[in-house]
């Protein structure tokens, strides 16, 4: 394990660590505040799949893009999202990355290279794909990397999609977190196979799977599929093997849970498990750990304070940006 660490510097494994932590406490900040009044509307939290989201972003380059989920407020963060215009967002704040009008589900920033998130199941796929294609035809080196989960694999926007990025080989990543429950329904009865990635063969690519709770095996491995992609060898699924730790809302009973299910994935809680290597590898110690720990609570308390204080849109702005036909006053 010392060894594996070894072949990254100091300052990347520190960045992985912190950007972990930032997501925890980012989704239990929101959390908190939802609680609290400021946030209004619903909270799918990715508690317990930080190492997906950070190994994943943690492998594309700044000009590459994403597309994300109603569960993605870790991937916006792993791009590179500002925490005081996420949370402006999410309070339905003017400041907000869409000026409160895209909330939880909704948010992008195409300058961060962060094409949206997607209240649809597996609506982000076809519009990775579509970015994939406008670079192939611009003989550019991006890639897009579509996050998605379990439930969107069998959604026909996941095969059509996957069907034209295997046709014309391009250079995109599928890339799905499989937290092992679509909202309420366990994998084993949405799909007959347990491997998702198999689905890969189908579309004449190949098909990986990843321990989601590894950030550096989630980085290593997405860093392959972006490396052949660049190269013009086509696109790649993962299937990352991860677990949210809350329910598929705030409020959700999960009483869908398998008895002792819950305990056992705790026991592979990817954010202290890489603190923990991290400090058994010797190039960090606690008092260095506790100093990242603190800059985000600190960056976090900052984010709250932004999105409180900042206004709401006024009511008359409300079909700015809307754009449509008109039909004797009405718009379709």
């Amino acid at each position: 394990m010392i060894d594996e660490l070894r072949q990254y510097s100091q300052e990347f494994l520190a960045s992985l660590y912190r950007r972990m932590v930032l997501v925890r406490e980012f989704e239990l900040r929101a959390i908190e505040e939802r609680r609290g009044g400021l946030i209004p509307g619903f909270i799918h939290s990715c508690v317990g799949q930080e190492a997906s989201a950070v190994g994943a972003t943690a492998a594309l380059r700044e000009d590459d893009v994403i597309t994300s989920t109603h569960r993605g407020h870790g991937h916006l963060l792993g791009k590179g999202g500002a925490p005081q215009y996420m949370m402006a967002e999410l309070a339905a704040r003017s400041s907000g990355y869409c000026l409160g009008r895209g909330g939880s589900l909704h948010i992008s920033d195409f300058d961060l290279g962060i094409l949206g998130a997607n209240g649809i199941v597996g609506g982000g796929i076809p519009i990775a794909v579509g970015a994939a294609l406008a670079f192939q035809m611009q003989h550019s080196s991006r890639v897009a990397l579509a996050f998605f989960g379990d439930g969107a694999v069998n959604e026909g926007a996941f095969h059509e999609a996957a069907n034209l990025a295997g046709l014309w080989a391009l250079p995109v990543i599928l890339f799905c977190e499989n937290n092992l429950y679509g909202e309420g329904t366990p994998q084993d009865r949405q799909a007959p196979i347990a491997d998702l990635a198999k689905r890969a063969e189908s579309y004449g690519f190949p098909g990986v799977i990843v321990d989601g709770n590894d950030v550096l095996a989630v980085y290593a491995t997405v860093k392959a599929a972006v490396s052949r992609a660049r190269a013009g060898e086509g696109p790649t699924l993962v299937e990352a093997k991860t677990y949210r730790f809350r329910g598929h809302y705030e409020g959700d009973p999960q009483v869908y849970r398998k008895p002792g299910e819950m305990e056992s994935w705790r026991q592979r809680d990817p954010v202290p498990a890489f603190r923990q290597r991290l400090l058994t590898s010797g190039r960090f110690d606690e008092a260095a750990l506790k100093v990242l720990e603190q800059g985000v609570q600190a960056e976090l308390d900052e984010a709250v304070a932004f999105a409180a204080a900042a206004p709401y849109p006024e009511v008359g702005e409300a079909l700015s940006g809307v754009y449509g036909e008109t039909h004797g006053g009405l718009v379709f």
